[in-house]
């Protein structure tokens, strides 16, 4: 037998190139087994081609590594057959790793198959060389590499599912497994070539004609490295995305859990918000059907929440809300739903066996909302009104169980606030005598019903005329003359005051247009704007659009805001009403001296002018202190070059009074009442306005 040998570098090299293509088919494997349809196919198929080329080029290094006295090369329809051996061998492999599970039998099956392709691809390859007489093979080697083969297949396959389960050390456990993979691979070609015997005088049939082995070994070896490093390049760069993508999906459905959290909760209380709360009110309705139980749905209003807004503003107010409602919850059991449905109303539903047990959840509830509040530094006290409706009895589905419950609550705020009450029929007649009075605003404005009555402002003391306040009254067909307070609470809690406030706008507007015509050209106009009006978008382009349709000087209209108004959000507060001052417009800070303290604000809000509130005027005769605060503003005014009105005059004392401390301007019942247009006299007309009052009915006071 000739003698053989191998050159050592080259058996290293084909160890190195069987033990990557292992660790590429444990990687591409994983890829089609996350992938699904036609991503999948592609890694099936391009997987399939790129490890039967590593495995066949493992096979070609190694033949290259032996060498015999004699020249050898390789027939090249064989050796292409060999390499079919080998893509098909792959694509058998890639089929059992994509499976879920790894049951003995296509273990068994897998091993088989695998282990007698890798054994033809290596006996398929030898006969390439076309050996003339033919290779004499040792049949026990032979048989040890077919069974090393069979073997290696199975710790293959074995290995593939294993690295799977451990995904934490993947990594490690994917390079050792293709470690023992590529030395059992290797271990099978070198033993099948030492079962190879070369008899002397032995010739190499594909010299002629055939591939010469070193003339492209170099080429083949590249180009199998290329195709292989590329499969792993592009699984990595998948799998990176794979994983980006999944990271993505996460965040995407913990950002959609955070949406409909947010869709169904209080923003600022985390609490179920009236959306929620009617699901879960609906539920429990038909639950209670069911089971033949009650529920008891309590409504709850804050007392005094208002006062402590305006007065130390609205981040402080949203504190002692978050306050408020952890002490609802902590008096409530688990079972029971919380919800805040808007400002500072709540509403409580709770599983009760009789009447009396909401009876003693409101008194824990009142009880503990009473308590003294320590936040932010100050001391605050609330109260709590609570109406209750009992299913059955009370209502039959959630919006009569609502509708009661609030017509409860505003019951116990009628009759002294600060406790419970019951829901009963009677008081349904009120609820509806709002709802009535709501759906007659929502058609006063189409109906012409609203007017508009001027009460002048007079230089200190007695005149001229300077201007005129706007004031709104309603001609109810049925009620008759409505003031301010009759409706407007309605109109601002449900938005209406918004249309309200542009006609009262444009009206005010044309009025003081007829009267520029009328050559009473020093008067100026003023008009009331609600905190709804004023945080409104649309409030700029509105007041633009009444001066430019009834060409009125900007300088001509006054908008009144009240000083809890600005106090809510001075920083969007100033923002408006510098537009509207950029616009021309004056801007009036109305019961000035009875809300949160603007000081600090005042000097950097476009205001032209002080209004001191009625209160204030009124106390005038009570005690020097009233004097020193009415002194204390003026002189704030002066200082600020402000112009200080003093509103609510009624008796000469007063008028005398304030006249004294420095007042420009007086407003009120000793001057003259809020009339009609036409009942506006002009200055030259003006002996004693205050003994030309008119009729009672058109002097209603804004309140």
């Amino acid at each position: 037998m000739l003698d053989g040998s191998y050159d050592s570098l080259l058996v290293l090299f084909s160890l190195a190139v069987a033990i990557l293509a292992s660790y590429t088919t444990l990687i591409v494997a994983g890829r089609i087994r996350t992938s699904s349809d036609r991503p999948a196919r592609c890694w099936f198929a391009g997987g399939a081609c790129a490890l039967g080329i590593g495995i066949w080029s493992m096979h070609f290094v190694g033949m290259l590594a032996f060498e015999l006295p004699i020249d050898l090369d390789y027939d090249l329809l064989i050796t292409l057959l060999s390499l079919l051996f080998a893509v098909a061998v792959s694509a058998f492999a890639l089929r059992i790793f994509k499976q879920e599970t790894l049951t003995h039998w296509r273990l068994a099956a897998g091993a088989l198959v695998l282990g007698g392709g890798m054994a033809g691809m290596h006996y398929t390859g030898m006969e390439s060389m076309r050996m003339i007489p033919g290779i004499v093979y040792d049949s026990t080697l032979l048989g040890l590499s077919v069974l090393v083969a069979i073997g290696g297949s199975a710790a293959a396959i074995w290995c593939a599912f294993i690295v799977r389960r451990y995904s934490a050390k993947v990594q490690r456990l994917r390079l050792g497994a293709a470690t023992v993979m590529g030395l059992t691979f290797a271990s099978m070609h070198y033993i099948g070539m030492a079962a190879a015997g070369f008899p002397i005088g032995s010739i190499c049939g594909a010299v002629q004609g055939g591939v010469h082995a070193h003339r492209f070994a170099l080429t083949i070896i590249l180009a199998a490295l290329a195709i292989m490093a590329v499969a792993l390049i592009v699984s990595v760069l998948d799998q990176r995305m794979e994983s980006r993508t999944a990271l993505l999906a996460k965040e995407l459905a913990e950002a959609n859990q955070e949406l409909t959290y947010l869709a169904l909760h209080d923003n600022l209380t985390r609490l179920p918000n009236r959306l929620l709360l009617e699901d879960r009110l609906n539920q429990a309705i038909e639950r209670a059907r069911r089971e033949k139980s009650r529920l008891a749905l309590m409504f709850m209003d804050l007392d005094g929440f208002k006062a402590v807004n305006d007065a130390y503003g609205h981040l402080l107010g949203d504190m002692l809300l978050v306050t408020a409602a952890g002490r609802i919850v902590e008096n409530t059991r688990s079972s029971d739903t919380v919800a805040r449905i808007g400002g500072d109303e709540f509403v409580v539903l709770a599983q009760v066996d009789e009447p009396t047990d909401a009876g003693i959840l409101a008194r824990k509830l009142v009880a503990a909302i009473g308590e003294p509040y320590r936040v932010n530094g100050h001391e605050l006290h609330v109260s709590t009104s609570i109406g209750i409706a009992i299913y059955p009895g009370n209502g039959e589905n959630q919006g009569e169980l609502l509708t009661n419950a609030d017509a409860a609550m505003y019951h116990v705020k009628r009759t002294g606030r600060d406790g419970y009450g019951f829901f009963e029929a009677s008081m349904i007649a009120n609820a509806h005598g709002q709802a009535q009075l709501l759906q007659d605003l929502r058609l006063a404005l189409k109906r012409n019903e609203l007017a508009l009555y001027y009460q002048p402002k007079f230089t200190a003391p007695h005149g001229p005329i300077t201007g005129l306040e706007a004031l709104l009254r309603w001609k109810h067909p049925v009620r008759g003359m409505l003031a301010p307070a009759r409706f407007l609470p309605l109109a601002e809690k449900t938005g209406l005051i918004v249309p309200i406030g542009e006609w009262v706008l444009n009206e005010a507007c044309r009025q003081m247009a007829a009267w520029r015509h009328e050559r009473r050209e020093d008067w100026t106009i003023a008009v009331n704007l609600s905190a709804v009006q004023l945080m409104h978008p649309g409030l700029v382009d509105a007041v633009r659009g009444a001066l430019a349709r009834h060409e009125l000087e900007p300088h001509r209209l006054v908008l009144e805001i009240t000083e809890s108004t600005v106090m809510r959000d001075v920083d969007s507060s100033q923002a408006i009403l510098q537009k509207l001052h950029d616009i021309g417009v004056r801007i009036s800070i109305d019961d000035f001296g009875t809300g949160y303290s603007s000081l600090p604000h005042l000097k950097h809000l476009p205001t032209t002018e002080l209004k001191i509130d009625r209160c204030l005027v009124h106390d005038l005769a009570c005690g020097t202190e009233y004097a020193a605060i009415v002194s204390a503003i003026v002189a704030l005014g002066q200082t600020l070059d402000l112009r200080v009105v003093a509103e609510g005059v009624e008796t000469a004392e007063q008028q005398e009074l304030l006249t004294s401390l420095g007042c420009d301007t007086l407003q009120g019942y000793l001057l003259a009442y809020p009339m009609q247009p036409d009942r506006v006299v002009a200055p030259s007309d003006i002996d004693r306005v205050s003994n030309n009052r008119p009729a009672a009915q058109d002097g209603m006071e804004l309140v």
